[in-house]
């Protein structure tokens, strides 16, 4: 944690809340992010909790921007709660597997880069003939296995929750704002679930000085969460996910350049 300055925190967490929600894999851009500015993700537990933490930024934004619906949508609510449950199971039995082997491995997250844009390319295409406007309209058994895709985005770092969310949302028949606000709203009890349960576990990895850091990543991860979201919805209205699809596969040749020769 000392090799950690205060502009460091500030920067991951910007990064953070400008990646969260949109398809393109935050931790992706964190694990790289943390490679440029010479932090050993893979081998301080401090760093990798940090990188879990500031989500709670991003999750708070959420609860401003759609607090209201979530409270009164009883339709949602079941909705949500249908697809966190493959989630939650399987990233509960599968923690020690993602925060102890896969978390920070650079091949892992170079390929779902690549993987997961080209399969973004596709389903954006069926979004040109969804058959349901808002998630409020799936069917439940269409539900459950877009909380199986969240759960895979768990175990694969450069998947992206929201961006695996967006693509089961797509391939299932959510249009394309339906599938990017039903991640976002999928986004709370997961994240929350997530968060929690790894500083209950590594409560002992924070450092003295160590939640000052993590306050600022958080604060930083709220503002820009804000306005990432309120933008991303104009953006997809009119152009679609194809040029997130196409920066994922763009970003995945670089970090291998780089990283992995």
């Amino acid at each position: 944690m000392g090799r950690m300055s205060a502009w460091e925190a500030l920067l991951l967490g910007v990064v953070e809340g400008l990646t969260e929600f949109l398809p393109i894999s935050s931790t992706g851009h964190l694990t790289l992010l943390f490679h440029l500015l010479g932090l050993p993700v893979e081998s301080d537990p401090f760093l990798k909790t940090f990188l879990i933490a500031i989500q709670l930024g991003a999750i708070l934004a959420i609860l401003l921007l759609y607090g209201r619906r979530f409270l009164v949508d009883r339709a949602l609510w079941l909705r949500i709660g249908v697809a966190f449950l493959p989630t939650a199971a399987m990233g509960f039995l599968l923690y020690p597997f993602i925060k102890g082997v896969i978390l920070g491995r650079d091949d892992v997250v170079v390929f779902f880069l690549f993987f997961v844009g080209l399969v973004l390319l596709f389903a954006d295409r069926l979004a040109e003939r969804a058959r349901f406007r808002d998630a409020t309209e799936l069917p439940l058994g269409r539900v459950a296995l877009i909380g199986v895709f969240q759960g895979l985005a768990a175990l694969f770092p450069g998947t992206s929750r929201s961006g695996a969310t967006i693509l089961g949302g797509l391939l299932l028949g959510l249009s394309r704002k339906g599938a990017a606000e039903f991640s976002f709203l999928l986004a709370l009890p997961t994240m929350l679930a997530a968060v929690g349960y790894d500083l209950l576990k590594s409560a002992q990895a924070v450092p003295e000085g160590g939640y000052g850091l993590l306050l600022l990543g958080f604060l930083a991860a709220l503002v820009t969460a804000l306005l990432t979201v309120r933008w991303m919805l104009g953006f997809v209205k009119r152009y679609g996910f194809r040029p997130f699809a196409y920066y994922r596969m763009a970003l995945a040749l670089l970090y291998a350049y780089f990283f992995l020769r």
